[in-house]
């Protein structure tokens, strides 16, 4: 139940990351409005995209390889950002008995992304990025100008280049490993927007 979700959320994150479960949910819940999608396994989504975020690096890296076993790359193990993504699906399932595949796959995708994601996982992915308790507002403020003058799916394309473009930069910044999906996820919005974009985005 969302109760015992909620309780476990609380006792799993920090404060600050519980914040940005709840915004999430609400970003969440509010794209899938605009997008036509199912708003309540949006806004569940979006609560416990996190549920593995704070527990150890090696607590993850053991529930990966010695429980989950399959279905990640080895690209994803180089940089401990990730480990939370594979692990958190695998937790939805485990913990709270989530087995709606969209649910589950938005979670397992939502920190690289992958080339060709759903609408539902667009959603969860970018309201992620872009929710309104812990993010910087005038940054979503952009992304929500983006989803205002680009109007269907074309538009989340759009933001979510944007978001992975800054991703990269950041990553290259800090000089963190860069798996190759999410440079796979940059091309492949390049191709399909590419001639949409102007210089500011």
């Amino acid at each position: 139940t969302m109760d015992y979700i909620e309780a476990w959320l609380k006792e799993n994150l920090s404060d600050k990351r519980y914040l940005h479960s709840l915004g999430c949910a609400e970003c969440a819940q509010k794209l899938a409005k605009m997008y036509n999608q199912d708003e309540s396994k949006a806004y569940l989504a979006g609560l416990i995209h996190d549920c593995a975020k704070n527990f150890e690096d090696n607590k993850l890296y053991e529930i990966i390889v010695n429980e989950i076993k399959t279905g990640y790359k080895e690209s994803e193990l180089k940089n401990p950002k990730t480990y939370h993504a594979i692990a958190g699906a695998y937790l939805a399932k485990k913990n709270f008995e989530i087995e709606d595949n969209e649910i589950i796959s938005a979670i397992r995708n939502h920190t690289i992304g992958k080339v060709d994601m759903t609408t539902f996982d667009k959603i969860i992915y970018l309201a992620d990025k872009i929710e309104p308790n812990t993010r910087d507002e005038k940054y979503s403020k952009k992304i929500f100008k983006i989803l205002e003058n680009n109007k269907g799916v074309i538009g989340l394309d759009i933001a979510i280049f944007k978001t992975v473009k800054e991703t990269l930069k950041s990553l290259a910044k800090r000089q963190l490993y860069i798996c190759p999906e999410t440079i796979d996820v940059y091309n492949s919005l390049v191709i399909r927007v590419g001639d949409l974009l102007d210089e500011d985005i």
